[in-house]
C-alpha cells in the first residue's frame, strides 16, 4: 500500500518508536512508572518526561511554558477556555480553521469570521470588531496546506490588546513557528504517537484549567505517559534536527507530483502553501468511487477528522468553490518517509481510475 494521507497523520518514526519501548518496558520491567510518584522509579520517569519537554519546547518560541496534554484538540480548549475570563469576550477565527478552533469559539459565543480569498489567504489588516479579545489563525491549513502570516496577525492582536492563538498543528516539526500568545502542537502530526499534544503559552500569561484533579501539569490534571512523552520527545528532536533534510525531500516529491497532475486544478496557493500538501480537483470526478478503485493508495477526500460527515468541505468552501467542486477534490499528503517510486505509481492509479471515470 501508498500511504499519502500525511495531513491525517504521519508515521511514526522508529526513533520515537524505540524512545516509547524503553518507558513500557525499561530497564528490567521497570517503565512503568508513574512520573509524579515521589521514589526513585518516580523520579526517573519524571526526568524522561523532562527531558522530553525540552526536547519539543525546542521546536518552539523562547519565552514560553510547554503543557504536555492528550492531544491538540484538548491544547485548543484549554487555551480558548482557559483564557475566557482573562480578555475580552469577543474571538475571531479564519473561516478555514480547524473544527477543534471553530466548534470551540462557537460554543463560547460572539464569533467574527476571517474571510480568506480564493487562494485561502487571510488579511492581517481585515476589519475586526473593537470587543475581540483572542484572534486564533492556523499556520499551515491541514485541508490545502496554506501558510498564513502568522507573525502579521501575532502582532495585529499585540496592537488591539487581544490574545492571540496558533493551532500549529500542521507546521511544527516542518517550519519554523512564528511568536504567538498560544501555540497548539500534536505529535502524532510530526512523526510522533498518537494521544499526545501539546500547549505552549507565553511566559506570564495565565490560564484556567478546564481539567481539574491532581493539576500535574500546573493547569491540567491526569498523570502523563514517560512512554509518549519520550516518543514526543524523541520526534521532535529528530524533526529539528533533519527540519532542513525533510524540507528539501518535500520539495522535490511536490515538484514531481505537480507534473503527474499536471492537468487537476490545485486547490489553494501554489506558494504560500506547505509543498507537502496536493490538494486537488477535476470537475465531475466520483471521490467515494475513485477510492474504491484506488485501494492501494491512501488518500483523503478531506479532512480526517470530518471523514463520513457527506458535507462538503468548509475550507473549499471558503475558498470560492462550488459544492461539485469541493467533492470533486482529493487530498495527497506526503513526507519524510515517502518516495519518488510511491508517488509515481500512486499518480498511474489514480490518473488511470479518474480517465476511466470520464473526469
Amino acid at each position: 500500500m501508498i500511504y499519502l494521507d500525511y495531513q491525517a497523520t504521519t508515521p511514526l518514526a522508529p526513533e520515537a518508536r524505540e524512545a516509547m519501548l524503553r518507558w513500557l518496558d525499561g530497564p528490567d520491567g521497570m517503565g512503568f512508572a508513574n512520573p509524579h510518584s515521589p521514589h526513585r522509579m518516580g523520579r526517573q520517569a519524571a526526568a524522561a518526561v523532562e527531558v522530553a519537554r525540552e526536547r519539543v519546547a525546542a521546536l518552539l518560541p523562547p519565552g514560553g511554558r510547554m503543557i504536555f496534554t492528550g492531544n491538540a484538540c484538548e491544547a485548543v480548549n484549554l487555551a480558548m477556555r482557559g483564557s475566557a475570563t482573562r480578555r475580552k469576550a469577543g474571538i475571531a477565527c479564519s473561516a478555514i480553521e480547524h473544527a477543534s478552533v471553530r466548534d470551540t469559539a462557537r460554543a463560547l459565543g460572539q464569533v467574527t469570521e476571517i474571510r480568506v480569498d480564493q487562494k485561502g489567504l487571510t488579511d492581517p489588516a481585515a476589519d475586526l470588531p473593537d470587543d475581540i479579545g483572542l484572534i486564533a489563525v492556523m499556520s499551515v491549513n491541514n485541508e490545502i496546506g496554506t501558510v498564513q502570516p502568522v507573525g502579521e496577525w501575532y502582532r495585529r492582536a499585540q496592537e488591539s490588546g487581544a490574545l492571540f492563538l496558533c493551532d500549529a498543528v500542521q507546521a511544527c516539526g516542518k517550519r519554523e513557528i512564528a511568536g504567538a500568545d498560544m501555540i497548539a502542537i500534536s505529535a502524532h502530526k510530526m512523526h510522533g504517537p498518537k494521544g499526545i499534544g501539546a500547549l505552549w503559552v507565553r511566559d506570564g500569561l495565565e490560564l484556567d484549567p478546564q481539567v481539574t484533579g491532581g493539576l500535574q501539569e500546573g493547569i491540567r490534571s491526569g498523570t502523563l505517559s514517560p512512554a509518549l512523552c519520550a516518543a514526543f520527545g524523541a520526534a521532535a528532536e529528530l524533526a529539528k534536527a533533519r527540519m532542513a533534510e525533510d524540507a528539501a525531500h518535500i520539495e522535490a516529491l511536490w515538484r514531481r507530483a505537480r507534473e503527474l497532475f499536471a492537468d487537476w486544478t490545485l486547490n489553494g496557493s501554489a506558494e504560500a502553501r506547505w509543498h507537502g500538501n496536493l490538494n486537488i480537483r477535476k470537475d465531475g470526478l466520483d471521490v467515494a468511487r475513485l477510492m474504491s478503485d484506488c485501494r492501494e493508495v491512501m488518500f483523503s477526500a478531506g479532512s480526517a477528522c470530518a471523514s463520513g460527515s457527506g458535507a462538503p468541505s468548509h475550507v473549499l468552501r471558503a475558498i470560492g468553490l462550488t459544492d461539485a467542486q469541493a467533492k470533486s477534490s482529493i487530498r495527497l499528503g506526503f513526507g519524510r518517509y515517502t518516495t519518488h517510486a510511491e508517488i509515481e505509481e500512486a499518480a498511474g492509479l489514480i490518473n488511470a481510475a479518474a480517465e476511466a471515470q470520464g473526469a
